[in-house]
């Protein structure tokens, strides 16, 4: 909630219920996560967001805000989980067909690698990021990582950059492949994007409307594609080709 570029961004409202409210709907149609769990602070702002899990009865788990490496291992310490898939909170309209695909991939291809993911260069669109890894690896790293280390706020680089971890990053079909789409909110002229987009497909699939679709439906948009394209994007920094 104490985000400073979008201060709240998790808990706004489109179409008559927060974002966060949003990108949980979707993850429950998945057919290969067993559970979602949002990993939230223990800031005082964030007892909305715990507040909000306890009236949609979905789990919550709350630790240190600056230090996420060790908020993210303390809930899959605290669930025990044995595959972990990481999601951000600032991608509401995450597709869950995707994050089955990378899941599945995870698994079909164990023991060949320790980590599937999309974060290492960018070739989906911005804001449908999906990394799937051992929950085990995890808890190792926020061992590893010196408690002093200001790369403690970011959680899957530790793995998908670490040349210890057999990582391989799947790039985007020609028909998603749309990196010039931002598709995440971190900032105003991205929750004005976000916004119209859900406005526009709330009517016509209120229960779900896929990547494909919103990419048809941007494309035939310039316009809107536009509102968000020059954003400052800090993870790029971390980003291949970025």
């Amino acid at each position: 909630m104490s985000s400073t570029r979008l201060p709240g961004k998790i808990l706004k409202k489109v179409g008559g219920k927060p974002l966060l409210a949003w990108q949980i709907s979707r993850l429950q149609q998945s057919r290969l996560l067993d559970d979602v769990i949002v990993a939230t602070s223990t800031s005082e702002a964030d007892d909305l967001v715990e507040e909000f899990c306890n009236q949609n009865d979905v789990k919550c788990f709350r630790g240190s805000e600056h230090d996420v490496l060790a908020r993210i291992a303390g809930a899959i310490e605290e669930y025990n989980i044995d595959t972990h898939v990481e999601l951000y909170g600032d991608c509401p309209l995450i597709d869950p067909h995707i994050v089955d695909e990378f899941i599945g991939f995870y698994l079909k291809s164990l023991p060949s690698y320790d980590c599937v993911c999309n974060t290492i260069k960018t070739t989906y669109p911005p804001g449908q990021e999906v990394l799937v890894h051992k929950g085990s690896i995890l808890i190792d790293v926020n061992q590893v990582v010196k408690k002093d280390d200001p790369m403690r706020e970011h959680v899957g680089i530790h793995i998908a950059k670490n040349s210890l971890y057999k990582v391989i990053n799947l790039e985007a079909p020609e028909h998603y492949f749309h990196p010039e789409i931002y598709l995440e909110v971190d900032t105003y002229n991205d929750f004005k994007v976000i916004s119209q987009i859900i406005d526009h497909f709330s009517d016509l699939a209120p229960t779900h409307f896929s990547l494909a679709q919103m990419i048809a439906y941007l494309t035939a948009r310039p316009d809107l594609v536009a509102i968000n394209q020059t954003e400052e994007r800090r993870w790029k920094e971390f980003r291949d080709g970025s």
